[in-house]
């Protein structure tokens, strides 16, 4: 039987297809295209503004030892994955909880917390490649526009949804969450696991600390979110997966 859509949700369908065909592009470091409408220069400000905002509001470590430890291990991840062409920032904070994060200009945040849950510099290895990784694959800008589509899409249902207009909002934005945005994190996740081993590997790091690594994260984590709802791979996911990558490449 033939549906028949009304004019307004029929012009937001084509446009966002239009769009998505639009901006699809050939990733050969991923193997996959990927959907961008912006690009990594755009975010630049943005994630300059970010970092300074960081560094006001948080506090950060003035150990010298361990900010010379997070830049030199992140020179030699940075060198390996061939991204020397930019400028690269570096800053430890202060905070108990284990952590690490990337912006596309080149900042790179660890926490206090992580260095001291890293047994050695191959695991910190292990957590820069990883970030780095998302610089690479250019995850940020593949995000954004993917949380773009999906909001110009949910914005079309919801201009001919009438007195149910909030409700197709809710149920279109947690389909959009749960079945387009959570899981294509999850993959960015993964894709950054495995350039991170790769960047590892050729800066003279051994990959399998990457795999004790995500171990030691697992062994202290005080609870878990259930992986179809979580950003994140589950922990046994991700060892499972580097395990795996790690022996086709016959690595150690």
């Amino acid at each position: 039987m033939t549906r028949i859509f009304p004019r307004p949700l029929t012009a937001a369908f084509a446009a966002t297809a239009a769009l998505s065909l639009a901006a699809c592009a050939y990733n050969e470091t991923l193997g996959r295209n990927q959907f961008l409408i912006v690009d990594d220069a755009a975010l630049t400000q943005q994630s300059d503004a970010a970092w300074a905002e960081a560094l006001r509001t948080q506090p950060t470590s003035r150990d010298a030892a361990a900010n010379e430890r997070v830049r030199r291990v992140g020179g030699r991840i940075v060198q390996a994955a061939g991204l020397t062409n930019r400028s690269w920032d570096y800053a430890v904070f202060v905070s108990n909880s284990p952590n690490a994060f990337v912006l596309p200009s080149g900042k790179i945040g660890v926490t206090t917390g992580l260095l001291g849950l890293v047994r050695n510099d191959d695991q910190l290895a292990a957590v820069l490649g990883h970030e780095v990784g998302h610089v690479v694959a250019r995850h940020a800008a593949e995000r954004y526009s993917t949380t773009a589509l999906s909001s110009v899409a949910i914005s079309g249902v919801q201009s001919v949804a009438g007195d149910y207009a909030k409700a197709a909002g809710a149920i279109g934005g947690l389909g959009a969450q749960l079945g387009v945005l959570l899981p294509f994190s999850r993959n960015h996740e993964l894709e950054a696991d495995r350039l991170g081993v790769d960047y590892m590997q050729r800066a003279g790091y051994r990959p399998s600390e990457s795999i004790a690594l995500w171990r030691i994260m697992a062994g202290q984590r005080q609870g878990s979110t259930p992986e179809f709802a979580s950003t994140h791979p589950s922990d046994a996911s991700r060892i499972a997966a580097l395990e795996q990558y790690i022996a086709s490449q016959g690595w150690s």
